[in-house]
């Protein structure tokens, strides 16, 4: 039996989401650390993915993590929480896409990792990794979009791309007043988790087959692909730099067809004309904020559908040791580690 004998100096703060629940697989492995979690169910949904996993050396593993309750909004906690850590990975953040959130995403995505980004700056020999967005970076239109590509303000920007930006441009503005930090960049994240949360939730779409596709395209990442890369920039001492991490680019249709073919349900066949997505989601959110419920499509999520986005995450992939997991190969995984 393991026993924790020293005090952790690495705090996950996010623990339990996609991609924090699977750096703490990572990092369990290396010795004790820190997580924060919101409830003792969310914690279950760690101890799942962990025996998930491994189900031999799961548990051992699970109790490697000590938890605590942290606010990021609140200041105190959050310099308690950071007092003798010499890693911090912030994962933690609201993905909504309805703009009846759009000011509690302002708050918690830059207000949040502002309060983060200060208390870190008062400790020192300190290191943040912080999970930014593709969403917090700029569109080329003439071709692939890497890290050169600079965020500009535009009515078409989501709400969360526009909180995204921001945070991360908190972190930029630590790293000039001397913090040491990265930036990761994922994008539409696969693994194991809620089919009710994020990105996830085109999984939950697919078990009863998708019958309409959109015209656009995007990239999707492996989870364990993410936390890899985290680890791997926090050990390399690399700083002040934001790498881009993405895996697959595909189209809407391609990807839905992928995910429904694996769980064996009809795959979509039928295009939706962005004529009609638009005004049809127009008055499905009309709806939502009526009746304060976030649910169905939203006009970010609808315009998001509609666009073709090509990433190019080369300045990340050729430092990494391994190759990126295959779309199949994340789905896969993802449909049988299922967490509930």
């Amino acid at each position: 039996m393991w026993f924790m004998l020293e005090r952790p100096d690495t705090l996950v703060i996010g623990g339990t989401g996609l991609v924090g629940s699977h750096l703490l697989w990572l990092l369990a492995q290396q010795g004790p650390v820190f997580a924060s979690s919101r409830s003792i169910k969310n914690q279950e949904r760690v101890r799942q993915l962990f025996h998930f996993c491994d189900s031999k050396i799961g548990e051992e593993l699970f109790k490697r993590i000590e938890w605590i309750t942290l606010d990021i909004l609140n200041i105190e906690d959050l310099a308690a929480s950071l007092k003798g850590m010499r890693k911090v990975y912030h994962c933690a953040a609201l993905v909504s896409f309805h703009r009846i959130d759009f000011y509690r995403c302002i708050q918690i995505n830059r207000e949040g990792t502002a309060n983060v980004v200060n208390a870190c700056l008062d400790i020192p020999n300190i290191r943040l990794c912080y999970v930014s967005s593709t969403a917090a970076v700029g569109q080329n239109p003439a071709g692939e979009i890497d890290e050169t590509c600079l965020w500009k303000a535009s009515d078409t920007n989501s709400g969360y791309s526009v909180a995204k930006f921001g945070a991360e441009k908190e972190v930029w503005r630590g790293m000039e007043e001397g913090l040491n930090a990265v930036i990761i960049n994922p994008c539409t994240v696969i693994g194991p988790g809620l089919w009710e949360e994020g990105s996830m939730e085109m999984f939950r779409a697919a078990k009863n087959g998708i019958q309409f596709y959109p015209s656009g395209c995007n990239a999707t990442v492996d989870a364990r692909d993410v936390a890899t890369s985290m680890v791997f920039l926090m050990d390399s001492g690399i700083q002040n730099e934001r790498f881009l991490c993405t895996g697959s680019n595909k189209g809407f249709r391609v990807l839905f067809t992928a995910i429904t073919r694996a769980m064996n349900k009809k795959p979509p066949r039928i295009y939706a004309p962005k004529w009609l997505a638009i005004p049809v989601s127009y008055f499905l959110e009309t709806i939502s904020l009526v009746r304060k419920k976030r649910q169905g499509m939203t006009i970010e999520s609808a315009r998001a559908a509609y666009a073709t986005r090509i990433y190019n995450s080369n300045k990340l992939k050729k430092l990494m040791p391994n190759s990126f997991f295959s779309l199949e190969e994340s789905i896969e995984h993802a449909i049988k580690g299922r967490i509930v």
